[in-house]
Protein backbone atom coordinates (compact mmCIF):
# COMPACT_ATOMS: atom_id res chain seq x y z
CA UNK A 1 0.00 0.00 0.00
CA UNK A 2 1.21 3.42 -0.71
CA UNK A 3 0.39 6.60 1.63
CA UNK A 4 0.84 10.25 1.40
CA UNK A 5 2.03 12.36 4.95
CA UNK A 6 1.26 15.20 5.19
CA UNK A 7 3.00 17.30 7.55
CA UNK A 8 5.01 20.74 8.36
CA UNK A 9 7.97 21.81 10.17
CA UNK A 10 10.38 24.26 11.36
CA UNK A 11 13.37 24.29 8.72
CA UNK A 12 15.65 26.49 11.05
CA UNK A 13 17.95 24.08 12.84
CA UNK A 14 17.56 21.71 9.60
CA UNK A 15 20.04 21.73 6.60
CA UNK A 16 17.26 20.91 3.99
CA UNK A 17 14.67 18.77 3.35
CA UNK A 18 15.63 15.89 1.55
CA UNK A 19 18.78 13.60 2.83
CA UNK A 20 21.87 14.33 2.40
CA UNK A 21 25.97 12.88 3.27
CA UNK A 22 26.26 15.59 6.19
CA UNK A 23 22.89 14.44 7.28
CA UNK A 24 20.76 16.99 9.94
CA UNK A 25 17.43 17.32 7.54
CA UNK A 26 14.12 16.92 8.03
CA UNK A 27 14.14 13.27 6.20
CA UNK A 28 17.08 11.95 8.49
CA UNK A 29 15.17 13.01 11.53
CA UNK A 30 11.71 11.49 10.01
CA UNK A 31 12.80 8.35 8.50
CA UNK A 32 14.08 6.31 11.97
CA UNK A 33 10.44 7.96 13.66
CA UNK A 34 7.93 5.92 10.82
CA UNK A 35 10.81 2.84 10.66
CA UNK A 36 10.25 2.74 14.47
CA UNK A 37 6.37 2.59 13.84
CA UNK A 38 6.40 0.00 11.25
CA UNK A 39 9.60 -2.10 12.80
CA UNK A 40 11.27 -1.72 9.28
CA UNK A 41 13.08 0.82 6.82
CA UNK A 42 10.17 2.96 5.57
CA UNK A 43 11.80 5.53 3.00
CA UNK A 44 10.11 8.62 2.19
CA UNK A 45 9.79 9.97 -1.32
CA UNK A 46 9.45 14.28 -0.70
CA UNK A 47 7.32 15.85 -2.95
CA UNK A 48 10.05 18.67 -3.15
CA UNK A 49 13.23 19.95 -1.69
CA UNK A 50 13.83 23.03 0.46
CA UNK A 51 16.61 24.26 1.31
CA UNK A 52 18.69 25.14 4.86
CA UNK A 53 16.85 27.21 7.20
CA UNK A 54 13.25 27.19 4.72
CA UNK A 55 10.25 25.97 6.54
CA UNK A 56 7.18 24.26 5.14
CA UNK A 57 3.43 24.48 6.54
CA UNK A 58 2.31 21.96 4.09
CA UNK A 59 4.70 19.13 2.76
CA UNK A 60 3.91 15.43 1.24
CA UNK A 61 6.11 12.83 0.78
CA UNK A 62 4.80 8.94 0.05
CA UNK A 63 6.05 6.30 1.49
CA UNK A 64 4.88 2.48 0.95
CA UNK A 65 4.12 -0.91 3.30
CA UNK A 66 3.49 -4.00 2.89
CA UNK A 67 0.11 -3.74 4.10
CA UNK A 68 -2.86 -1.35 4.86
CA UNK A 69 -2.63 1.21 7.35
CA UNK A 70 -5.49 0.10 9.90
CA UNK A 71 -5.86 3.22 11.90
CA UNK A 72 -4.26 6.17 10.23
CA UNK A 73 -5.02 8.73 12.64
CA UNK A 74 -3.44 6.46 15.35
CA UNK A 75 -0.68 6.17 13.36
CA UNK A 76 -0.02 10.32 13.24
CA UNK A 77 -0.78 10.64 16.77
CA UNK A 78 2.49 7.90 17.55
CA UNK A 79 4.62 9.71 14.97
CA UNK A 80 3.95 13.24 16.63
CA UNK A 81 5.33 11.87 19.91
CA UNK A 82 8.26 10.23 18.19
CA UNK A 83 9.41 13.25 16.15
CA UNK A 84 11.00 16.72 17.68
CA UNK A 85 8.17 19.84 18.55
CA UNK A 86 9.38 21.46 15.33
CA UNK A 87 7.92 18.66 13.06
CA UNK A 88 4.53 17.77 13.13
CA UNK A 89 2.66 15.23 10.86
CA UNK A 90 -1.48 16.04 9.93
CA UNK A 91 -2.45 13.10 7.92
CA UNK A 92 -1.72 10.02 6.62
CA UNK A 93 -4.02 9.54 3.36
CA UNK A 94 -3.81 6.08 1.11
CA UNK A 95 -3.38 6.83 -2.27
CA UNK A 96 -3.18 4.47 -5.45
CA UNK A 97 -0.31 2.51 -6.22
CA UNK A 98 1.35 4.66 -8.73
CA UNK A 99 0.36 8.06 -6.80
CA UNK A 100 3.81 10.18 -6.06
CA UNK A 101 4.45 13.08 -3.98
CA UNK A 102 6.92 14.95 -6.49
CA UNK A 103 5.76 14.22 -10.25
CA UNK A 104 1.95 14.31 -9.42
CA UNK A 105 2.54 17.68 -7.72
CA UNK A 106 0.26 20.11 -9.83
CA UNK A 107 1.38 23.17 -8.32
CA UNK A 108 3.20 24.50 -5.57
CA UNK A 109 2.92 27.96 -3.82
CA UNK A 110 5.36 29.76 -1.47
CA UNK A 111 5.23 32.64 0.73
CA UNK A 112 8.34 34.88 0.79
CA UNK A 113 7.31 37.13 4.71
CA UNK A 114 8.92 40.34 5.48
CA UNK A 115 8.91 42.88 8.39
CA UNK A 116 10.57 45.86 8.88
CA UNK A 117 10.40 46.23 12.28
CA UNK A 118 12.56 43.83 14.91
CA UNK A 119 10.47 41.15 16.44
CA UNK A 120 11.85 38.37 18.29
CA UNK A 121 9.13 36.29 18.51
CA UNK A 122 8.92 36.49 14.77
CA UNK A 123 12.70 36.72 14.06
CA UNK A 124 12.75 32.49 12.45
CA UNK A 125 9.40 33.30 10.00
CA UNK A 126 10.37 36.46 8.89
CA UNK A 127 12.99 38.21 7.15
CA UNK A 128 13.86 42.03 8.21
CA UNK A 129 14.51 44.22 5.83
CA UNK A 130 14.62 48.34 5.94
CA UNK A 131 11.60 50.53 5.79
CA UNK A 132 10.73 52.29 2.20
CA UNK A 133 10.11 49.16 -0.08
CA UNK A 134 7.67 50.31 -2.82
CA UNK A 135 5.41 47.27 -3.36
CA UNK A 136 3.30 48.92 -6.35
CA UNK A 137 7.24 48.75 -8.20
CA UNK A 138 7.58 45.28 -6.69
CA UNK A 139 4.51 44.15 -8.17
CA UNK A 140 5.17 45.69 -11.52
CA UNK A 141 7.95 43.98 -11.42
CA UNK A 142 7.34 40.39 -10.49
CA UNK A 143 4.68 40.37 -13.02
CA UNK A 144 7.22 39.76 -15.71
CA UNK A 145 7.73 36.34 -14.02
CA UNK A 146 4.74 34.58 -15.11
CA UNK A 147 3.84 32.33 -17.88
CA UNK A 148 6.60 29.63 -18.74
CA UNK A 149 10.48 30.91 -18.92
CA UNK A 150 13.75 29.60 -18.37
CA UNK A 151 14.56 31.00 -15.10
CA UNK A 152 18.45 30.00 -14.98
CA UNK A 153 19.02 33.58 -13.65
CA UNK A 154 17.33 32.33 -10.85
CA UNK A 155 18.65 29.32 -9.78
CA UNK A 156 21.11 27.99 -7.91
CA UNK A 157 24.91 27.33 -9.73
CA UNK A 158 25.83 23.43 -10.28
CA UNK A 159 22.50 22.06 -10.09
CA UNK A 160 21.59 18.49 -11.98
CA UNK A 161 18.11 19.60 -13.43
CA UNK A 162 17.11 18.73 -16.62
CA UNK A 163 15.31 21.91 -17.66
CA UNK A 164 15.06 25.26 -15.96
CA UNK A 165 12.05 26.22 -17.48
CA UNK A 166 9.07 26.53 -15.02
CA UNK A 167 5.52 27.49 -15.33
CA UNK A 168 4.65 30.55 -12.85
CA UNK A 169 0.64 31.34 -12.12
CA UNK A 170 1.45 33.83 -9.54
CA UNK A 171 3.56 36.30 -7.99
CA UNK A 172 2.90 39.26 -6.26
CA UNK A 173 3.24 41.34 -2.98
CA UNK A 174 0.58 41.46 -0.73
CA UNK A 175 1.13 43.98 2.49
CA UNK A 176 -0.02 42.78 5.45
CA UNK A 177 0.11 45.61 7.82
CA UNK A 178 2.25 48.75 8.09
CA UNK A 179 4.97 46.90 8.54
CA UNK A 180 4.96 43.35 7.25
CA UNK A 181 4.19 41.92 3.80
CA UNK A 182 4.40 38.88 1.89
CA UNK A 183 5.87 37.86 -1.06
CA UNK A 184 2.94 34.90 -2.73
CA UNK A 185 4.17 32.45 -5.29
CA UNK A 186 2.62 29.91 -7.36
CA UNK A 187 3.97 27.57 -10.01
CA UNK A 188 4.15 23.80 -11.44
CA UNK A 189 7.72 23.66 -10.17
CA UNK A 190 10.53 25.36 -8.45
CA UNK A 191 14.70 25.38 -8.91
CA UNK A 192 16.71 25.50 -5.82
CA UNK A 193 17.09 28.96 -4.01
CA UNK A 194 14.60 30.40 -6.72
CA UNK A 195 12.20 32.11 -4.64
CA UNK A 196 15.45 33.96 -2.88
CA UNK A 197 16.73 34.48 -5.81
CA UNK A 198 13.52 36.82 -6.88
CA UNK A 199 13.34 38.08 -3.49
CA UNK A 200 16.85 40.04 -3.49
CA UNK A 201 16.49 41.89 -7.20
CA UNK A 202 12.87 42.59 -6.31
CA UNK A 203 13.75 44.54 -3.20
CA UNK A 204 16.33 46.55 -4.88
CA UNK A 205 13.39 47.00 -7.60
CA UNK A 206 11.61 48.24 -4.24
CA UNK A 207 13.99 50.87 -2.72
CA UNK A 208 14.28 52.76 -6.57
CA UNK A 209 17.10 51.10 -8.11
CA UNK A 210 16.61 49.42 -10.82
CA UNK A 211 13.68 50.01 -12.31
CA UNK A 212 11.18 47.43 -12.85
CA UNK A 213 12.13 46.84 -16.58
CA UNK A 214 15.07 45.84 -15.72
CA UNK A 215 13.62 42.89 -13.48
CA UNK A 216 12.90 41.70 -16.98
CA UNK A 217 16.27 41.89 -18.33
CA UNK A 218 17.69 39.73 -15.70
CA UNK A 219 15.21 36.63 -16.85
CA UNK A 220 15.83 37.09 -20.17
CA UNK A 221 19.77 37.19 -19.94
CA UNK A 222 20.02 33.97 -18.24
CA UNK A 223 22.92 34.41 -15.81
CA UNK A 224 22.74 33.73 -11.96
CA UNK A 225 25.44 36.28 -11.33
CA UNK A 226 23.45 39.27 -12.93
CA UNK A 227 20.80 38.44 -9.85
CA UNK A 228 23.33 39.17 -7.69
CA UNK A 229 22.95 37.19 -3.58
CA UNK A 230 19.84 35.53 -2.32
CA UNK A 231 17.65 36.85 0.36
CA UNK A 232 17.67 35.34 3.48
CA UNK A 233 15.92 31.67 3.88
CA UNK A 234 13.93 32.18 7.57
CA UNK A 235 11.18 34.61 5.89
CA UNK A 236 10.55 31.84 3.31
CA UNK A 237 8.01 28.89 3.68
CA UNK A 238 6.44 26.28 1.30
CA UNK A 239 2.49 26.46 2.37
CA UNK A 240 0.45 24.28 -0.39
CA UNK A 241 0.87 21.43 -2.92
CA UNK A 242 -2.29 20.72 -5.31
CA UNK A 243 -2.81 17.22 -5.86
CA UNK A 244 -5.30 15.59 -8.19
CA UNK A 245 -8.48 14.11 -6.21
CA UNK A 246 -8.26 11.29 -8.24
CA UNK A 247 -5.06 10.22 -6.85
CA UNK A 248 -6.60 9.88 -3.24
CA UNK A 249 -8.17 6.59 -1.94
Amino acid sequence: MRYFIRFAYLGTRYHGSQSQPSGGTVQDTMEPAVATLFRCPVPLVFAGRTDAGVHAENMYAHFDVASSVANPRNLVYRLNRLLPADIAVYDILPVIDTAHARFDALSRTYRYRITTRKDPFQSVLRTQVRAGLDYQLMNIAAQHLLGKQDFTSFCRTHTDVKTKICDLTRAEWLIENDHEAVFVITADRFLRNMVRAFAAPLFNVGYGKPPPAAFADLITRQDRCLAGDSAPAQGLSLTSIQYSSSLFL
